[in-house]
């Protein structure tokens, strides 16, 4: 611990973590093992951080949401383990409405990202510099967000997508394609990140058959639906993204 850092009492601070100059741990706040925390770093009440994280110079994570419905309740911002996060990131706290903001473990946020009150990131995303997600996000596992990128309030990004550089999310994403333009829009199966990831090349064709018949084909996205559940009855990577369809609250890009 740095001799000008300012730990509370009634924080909890695991074994082997390292807390650099003038960073404020305030009360309330848990802190797991071997994790770094640089200079200058704000960590808020209602924080809990895990193993092996580390947290660079001038981020705030836990502060207060940017909310004006917010009173002030006791809500929580839960980091898991493994999490990397960059200079200047911002990470506000839940709001009543769901209790807490979640970052998954093995995340990387980069420098200058903004994650926004109510969000839910799942393992293993990665958010590029200045990447803003606005509140009630969800953005499942293996998720690429690229630099420059607003994610809309309430959006859902399915898992193992890629979302290009500089554009807005304003609708959900579904699972394992790529997406970019203005508006934003379907540009292909996330290939590479797939096959990165041990997919099969048949799993592959046949994802990308099912987004042929719900992108491509000139007809309703009902019957689409329909068609690809038919065609591809028992595949599980296909069911992910008919379940995601049919959950989705903003419609699809």
């Amino acid at each position: 611990m740095h001799p000008s850092a300012i730990i509370s009492s009634d924080s909890n601070i695991g074994k082997n973590v390292f807390i650099g100059a003038f960073s404020i741990i305030e009360p309330n706040v848990q802190i797991k093992d071997n994790t770094w925390i640089g200079n200058n770093v704000v960590i808020c009440s209602g924080t809990e951080i895990g193993k092996n994280c580390k947290i660079y110079h001038s981020s705030v994570i836990g502060e207060k949401p940017q909310d004006l419905k917010f009173k002030g309740e006791e809500t929580l911002t839960i980091i898991g383990d493994e999490v990397m996060i960059r200079e200047f990131v911002t990470i506000n706290r839940g709001t009543i409405e769901s209790g807490k903001t979640i970052i998954g473990n093995k995340s990387y946020l980069m420098a200058s990202t903004h994650v926004a009150h109510d969000c839910i990131i799942g393992e293993s995303v990665i958010m590029s510099n200045l990447a803003t997600l606005g509140g009630h996000v969800e953005i499942d596992d293996k998720v690429i967000i690229s630099g420059g990128v607003l994610v809309h309030q309430f959006c859902k990004i399915g898992s193992y997508s890629f979302i290009g550089g500089g554009y807005r999310v304003v609708q959900d994403v579904p699972p394992f394609i790529m997406a970019a333009g203005e508006p934003l829009k379907y540009s292909g199966i996330n290939s590479i990140g797939l096959r990165r990831n041990g997919y099969s090349i048949n799993t592959r064709k046949n994802i990308k058959e099912a987004y042929r018949l719900l992108f491509r084909e000139k007809i309703s996205r009902e019957k689409a639906v329909s068609q690809i559940k038919n065609t591809f009855p028992d595949n599980p990577e296909v069911k992910k993204i008919i379940s995601f369809i049919e959950n989705s609250t903003r419609g699809l890009i």
